[in-house]
């Protein structure tokens, strides 16, 4: 096995806001050598690359694919053999639906060694910066975390719409505004009330960010008429209903 110089750290840039980015991921991107990162990763927290650094756009957007996933791994494993510090900067959290385990596991069995270091997920931010509690003693106590996505390079997740149903009191869902026609139809099918709110929340956490309030039952006619496009997170839930009291409180940019 070929000696590695290098190491390569996972890093969760967040959901958009550098003000989301931990500080180990500040300081990793101030010091790196290459950075390898993903498409939806902010302007501002590119920014805040070294300026030195080898910087490698290899973001996949739905219907294009800068590099495939074989590549980006063979990549950084490339880089690891001549470099000290190699960052792969992705958006939110790498272990949450951001094939970091995936790549993680890759990068031990050839050798490299390699560290993650968690973001702030998109999930839990993007209602937050929504006025949206995933959870409220009046609301709910559990949360499911779903990709909507589907499929994913070799594997088709198989999601169990029915059990997710009836799984818990709050539903995030991850890329799954082009599938949501199929997904509402699935959790109605399950026994949700057509009149269950739903957000969907765009761009979280960021400047542009907007949000789209309905029903399971209006949702969708309501994407046609506004629009309205990824990537956004749906929230399913009665949740929904403190977004009118608390949307004043988010953060201002």
């Amino acid at each position: 096995m070929q000696h590695c110089s290098g190491k390569v750290y996972l890093v969760g840039a967040g959901p958009g806001d550098p003000g989301l980015l931990t500080l180990k991921g500040k300081a990793l991107l101030e010091s790196a050598d290459v950075v390898v990162h993903d498409a939806l990763v902010s302007p501002m927290i590119l920014a805040m690359i070294n300026p030195q650094a080898e910087q490698i756009d290899a973001g996949k957007r739905r219907g294009r694919h800068s590099l495939m996933q074989e590549e980006i791994t063979q990549l950084l494993i490339e880089k690891a053999q001549t470099h000290a510090i190699v960052v792969r900067l992705k958006g939110g959290d790498p272990f949450m639906f951001g094939r970091g385990g995936e790549e993680m596991e890759d990068l031990v069995q050839a050798g490299i060694s390699v560290e993650v270091i968690p973001g702030v997920t998109s999930g839990i931010a993007a209602p937050a910066y929504a006025g949206i509690p995933l959870t409220h003693r009046a609301h709910s106590s559990s949360i499911t975390f779903v990709t909507g996505h589907e499929s994913a390079g070799k594997y088709r997740p198989a999601v169990n719409w029915q059990a997710i149903a009836h799984g818990s009191e709050t539903i995030v869902i991850y890329m799954g505004v082009h599938n949501l026609p199929y997904i509402i139809k699935q959790l109605q099918q399950a026994g949700i009330k057509p009149s269950t709110p739903i957000a969907l929340v765009r761009w979280g956490t960021r400047p542009e960010q907007e949000e789209l309030i309905g029903t399971l039952e209006t949702i969708v006619s309501q994407i046609e008429l506004t629009g309205f496009s990824a990537p956004a997170i749906a929230v399913i839930g009665s949740v929904i209903n403190l977004h009118a009291t608390l949307e004043g409180c988010r953060p201002r940019f």
